[in-house]
């Protein structure tokens, strides 16, 4: 194998995310979804791994564009500046919804990564 050749599992990769990203961050590097697994200092180290697929348990809002909306099992998820909802408007792709979110509410559900 070629010295410049790198492998990675498929499912969990170092990624440039900026200073400050908490462990189990859910966001977008460009349009990938990613949850992070390791932080990043707020100086220094900007490189966290993260996973790129897979179920997660994480906080989704019943929001969506600009009312409040319900989340049904297979809804496609969206990150949305600072939280995942389904605003397909202001958000980018992010996942499927395995459970359900009640309108206007915030609760820890189980999402698929990726699509």
């Amino acid at each position: 194998m070629a010295d410049n050749e790198f492998f990675y599992p498929g499912d969990k990769i170092p990624l440039v995310v900026g200073a400050s990203v908490a462990v189990r961050t859910p966001m977008v590097v460009g349009k990938i979804p990613v949850m992070t697994l390791t932080a990043t200092g707020a100086t220094g180290t900007t490189t966290a791994t993260c996973l790129l697929e897979g179920v997660v348990k994480v906080s989704v809002h019943g929001y969506a564009a600009a009312a409040n909306a319900a989340i049904a099992v297979g809804d496609i998820i969206y990150y949305d500046a600072t939280e995942l909802n389904v605003d397909s408007t202001n958000g980018v792709r992010w996942g499927y919804a395995l459970e359900a979110v009640t309108s206007g509410s915030t609760t820890v559900i189980k999402v698929k990564i990726g699509y």
